[in-house]
C-alpha cells in the first residue's frame, strides 16, 4: 500500500471535503470515517458528512471494531444516529454486505476442502463477526464437491448445542460421503474448548460406522481459526 504524507492546511479543505481528498491521494488515504462520507454522500442541519461518518463508526464500534461494526448494527440503531435516514442507513448495511460478498468471492477462487486454511478464509467474513455461536454443517460428495450448506445450531455467547443425531439426518438427506463441521467463537479466540473436541471425536466416530466420514471440524476466531485435521485431532 503506498503510504501518503498528508500535511493539515489552515483551511482544512481536504480534511473536510473527502471527495477532494480521494482525488488528490487516492482512496488509500482516506480514514474509515472519511469513506463513509463519501457513502453517505449529504450532510444533515449542522453536521457535515464527514462528521456523520465518524458518529456512525462510534455508535457501531460496540458492533466490532472499526467498520466491522457496520455488518452487526441493527438498521433501526444506525437512523437512530442523528442526520442518518433510513436511506443512508440501508446504504451502509449494503455496503457491509458487499464487502463481505467480495471477500467471499476472492476467497472462493481457492476454496479446497482439502485445505483447510482455504475453508477459514472462505467462511471468516461470514462468521466472524456474530456474537453467538453458530455451527454449519457442510455435506460433500465423493469427490470432496459440495452439495450443500446447512446451519444446524445456533448458540450462546460461549456455547452451542449440537447433537450428532441431527448432523447425521442432514448428512443422509444429501447423500453425502463426507462432512465438515465449522463453528465460530465469538470471542475471537480458534482454541477449541472440552466440549469442541468431545463433540468432534463423538461425531468422528459414529461417521465411522456408517461410511460418512469427518472430514475436519473448523473453528473460526477473529482472522485466526482452528483445524481439528491439521492439528491432528481427526485421524
Amino acid at each position: 500500500m503506498k503510504l501518503v504524507k498528508y500535511e493539515n492546511n489552515d483551511n482544512e479543505t481536504l480534511q473536510n471535503l473527502p471527495y477532494e481528498k480521494f482525488i488528490s491521494y487516492g482512496a488509500e488515504s482516506l480514514t474509515d470515517s472519511e469513506l463513509l462520507a463519501i457513502i453517505i454522500r449529504t450532510g444533515a442541519a449542522g453536521i457535515s458528512a464527514a462528521q456523520l461518518g465518524k458518529e456512525v463508526l462510534k455508535v457501531s464500534e460496540k458492533y466490532g471494531n472499526g467498520l466491522l461494526g457496520l455488518y452487526n448494527i441493527p438498521l433501526n440503531e444506525l437512523t437512530g444516529v442523528k442526520g442518518i435516514g433510513k436511506v443512508k442507513a440501508i446504504k451502509l448495511k449494503a455496503l457491509a454486505e458487499l464487502c463481505i460478498r467480495m471477500s467471499q468471492t476472492k476467497a472462493k477462487s481457492s476454496l479446497s476442502f482439502m485445505h483447510p486454511d482455504s475453508v477459514a478464509e472462505y467462511y471468516m467474513e461470514r462468521f466472524r463477526h456474530e456474537n453467538v455461536e453458530h455451527v454449519m454443517l457442510l455435506m460433500l460428495d465423493a469427490g470432496l464437491n459440495l452439495l450443500d450448506e446447512q446451519i444446524i445450531s445456533k448458540g450462546t455467547s460461549n456455547a452451542s448445542l449440537l447433537s450428532p443425531r441431527e448432523v447425521y439426518i442432514c448428512a443422509f438427506r444429501s447423500q453425502a460421503a463426507y462432512i465438515m463441521l465449522l463453528h465460530n467463537h465469538p470471542g475471537g479466540n480458534p482454541a477449541p474448548s472440552g466440549n469442541d473436541i468431545a463433540i468432534t471425536d463423538r461425531i468422528s466416530e459414529i461417521g465411522k460406522t456408517i461410511d460418512v466420514l469427518l472430514l475436519d471440524h473448523i473453528i473460526i476466531g477473529d482472522n485466526r481459526y482452528f483445524s481439528f485435521k491439521e492439528s491432528k485431532l481427526i485421524k
